[in-house]
């Protein structure tokens, strides 16, 4: 700095003045002009602007140099350093008001006097680039249309924008000061709860840092919106220091809504996709169920054997059935009914079933030793039969399909990390088949995705949503024209299975008072005519409130029912979960099934929590809703 600066004196006596002069110019300092009063340093520092003043506090004239001082600081921004003889408490006070750069005490060396303004130029420039900087920021960040918030290194807020005042519904006015968390609030935009602002984190590690988990901010005025945002640490500080951070984000919430509006979009083409292969597969049911009733109708109007048509009915009802479990299998919040088994023989069965009439066979190798699982046996069924059909759409000339099970231990080092370490059973399917290209095999489980002429591609989609709700994993390897190996892996439980002994279907006799609740006529009459036809008494009502009076009045009389068997779903209505809950509330020992078309509703799955003695999933055969019933009546004998 030393030899460009100018420098004006303001001395009243000649002599130290005198000497100022010349040790300024010794140490090649500029001059400006010397001057003996304060009214003569405010003239001359307007027109020549000098870099710094020589201030002596006593001065000749109306004005004493910290006056002189204060005005050259407010007026001109010039840094001043007080040369003078006084150092008393109440003379110091008075100076530190007007901010002064330094502060020399008569008499000093010539060294002590050049520290004293090289210190004083070094701060005024550095002081002046961190204003310069603060405009530029403020004036710039005012206008652009990202909001802005800066902070100091403590975190207190220093700055906002328009944008950022808009948005938080706090004005720089009452913001300024605050801590960053008080005025800046956000949450999670998926567990709605409360974040704390990373600002620490950014000052600790001096890094900038974008956000790109969307967050909501809350406004002062409660105002939800949808942000991401962006932290950097503001470096000011000569030695590279942070000093604060700057924090800039924007409103992202029309962004999200059109983004959730073309995901919309595009769950409405899936379910008109899946819509269109739904109604193609259950019209085929139903031309065959309409084509063999009226086919009945005519043989035995001619006095003909009509069991083969009544037969391929019930065989397309069976068909008609599996889809809707399949669609079932998709529904939100729907459950297994699950319980503890042995599936070794399922295995088996389902498989050999699924081949029935193809060109391929099954070589099982499955362990002994196969540990039980708590499985909803009619979906792990169901699974092992989609994957076997899949196998046999590979194989169009016929093959050995491999299907193995054994017991395994899946450890914290595995590669399903999605499964909890434990015991499991895997189950693996293998076949010979065409195999599935790479760039097909990550969506082999989307609904309605194949690779086949013959397939729907219903039927992995739906297993793999079974086995997830089992809490087990399903994963595929696959080479083209050498094959696929399906892999499922399923909890094992350490609890006994109960064998029951299988009963055949056959004549059987009920004994009790039954009280039928159900929406549709039909089913009604149907299920009416089933049970008086194997010896129960029965009632019937079309939906809950009529129930409940009945059954009151059943009760009053001393002829109350054995068992209540209530439709879950009354449009419009009370339904089985309603009315079982007032029914509870007559008489704590009713025994009520409920029955549903939707076969995964929760309740189906855990009946017990609601009080309910048993359940049965439409539709059903005559033994087993026989066989429940019977259960139920007995249970309570």
């Amino acid at each position: 700095m030393k030899g460009k600066e100018t420098i004006l004196v303001v001395e009243d006596d000649k002599v130290l003045a005198d000497l100022l002069w010349r040790n300024l110019r010794k140490l090649q300092y500029t001059v400006a002009d010397v001057v003996l009063s304060g009214e003569e340093a405010l003239k001359k520092a307007k027109e020549l602007h000098p870099d710094l003043v020589l201030m002596d506090i006593r001065l000749g004239g109306k004005m004493t140099g910290i006056e002189t001082a204060d005005l050259m600081r407010i007026q001109f921004d010039i840094p001043v350093v007080y040369v003078t003889a006084y150092s008393d408490k109440e003379t110091l006070d008075k100076v530190k008001k007007t901010e002064p750069y330094g502060y020399i005490l008569k008499p000093f060396e010539t060294k002590e006097l050049q520290i004293a303004i090289e210190m004083a130029l070094y701060k005024h420039s550095i002081e002046k680039k961190l204003r310069e900087r603060e405009i530029w920021f403020s004036t710039t960040l005012k206008s652009v249309g990202e909001a802005v918030i800066s902070t100091d290194k403590e975190g207190n807020i220093t700055f906002m924008n328009p944008v950022a005042e808009k948005l938080t519904g706090w004005s720089l006015e009452n913001a300024k000061g605050k801590f960053l968390d008080d005025v800046f609030t956000i949450m999670c935009s998926v567990t709605k709860k409360r974040l704390s602002s990373p600002i620490n984190s950014v000052i600790s590690r001096n890094v900038v840092v974008n956000y790109t988990n969307p967050k909501i901010l809350i406004s002062s005025k409660g105002q939800e919106i949808h942000i991401d945002d962006t932290w950097a640490p503001i470096q000011n500080d000569p030695k590279g220091e942070v000093q604060g951070i700057v924090l800039v984000f924007r409103d992202i919430t029309e962004r999200k809504r059109m983004e959730e509006d073309v995901q919309k979009n595009q769950k409405i083409e899936s379910i008109g996709l899946l819509a269109g292969g739904i109604a193609h597969d259950f019209n085929n049911r139903l031309s065959v169920i309409l084509g063999n009733a009226q086919l009945a109708k005519l043989n035995y109007e001619k006095g003909k054997d009509v069991a083969k048509y009544l037969e391929n009915i019930e065989k397309s009802t069976d068909l008609a059935t599996t889809l809707t479990q399949q669609l079932l299998t998709f529904s939100k919040g729907g459950e297994p009914v699950k319980k503890v088994s042995d599936i070794k023989e399922l295995i088996k069965e389902t498989a050999n079933l699924s081949l029935s009439g193809a060109n391929e066979r099954c070589i099982f190798n499955i362990a002994y030793n196969l540990h039980p699982v708590n499985v909803d046996k009619g979906q792990i069924s169901q699974v092992i039969n989609n994957i076997v059909l899949n196998a046999d759409q590979a194989m169009p000339e016929g093959g050995d399909i491999y299907i193995n099970a054994e017991n395994i231990f899946i450890g914290n080092d595995s590669v399903l990390r999605s499964l909890v370490p434990g015991n499991y059973i895997k189950i693996e399917i293998i076949d010979q088949g065409i195999g599935i290209p790479s760039d097909k095999l990550y969506k082999i489980f989307d609904p309605y995705f194949t690779t086949k002429q013959k397939g729907s591609g219903l039927g992995l989609s739906v297993a793999y949503s079974i086995i997830r709700k089992h809490g087990g994993v399903i994963t595929v390897d696959s080479e083209q024209s050498k094959g696929s190996t399906f892999s499922i892996y399923l909890p094992a439980v350490e609890e006994k299975v109960i064998e029951l002994e299988r009963e055949k279907e056959r004549a059987f006799k009920g004994a009790g008072k039954i009280l039928v609740m159900d929406d549709e006529e039909l089913v009604l009459q149907m299920v009416g005519d089933i049970l008086k036809g194997v010896g129960y008494e029965i009632e019937l009502a079309t939906d809950g409130a009529t129930a409940l009076e009945q059954y009151k009045g059943a009760l009053r009389t001393g002829n109350p029912f054995d068992v209540v068997l209530l439709d879950l779903t009354v449009p419009g209505g009370m339904g089985g979960k309603e009315t079982v809950q007032k029914l509870i509330e007559i008489d704590p020992k009713v025994k009520a099934i409920v029955s549903s078309g939707y076969s995964n509703d929760p309740i189906m799955a855990n009946y017990k929590e609601y009080g309910i003695a048993g359940v049965i999933a439409k539709p059903y055969r005559i033994m087993e809703l026989c066989k429940t019933l019977k259960q139920v009546v007995d249970n309570g004998k």
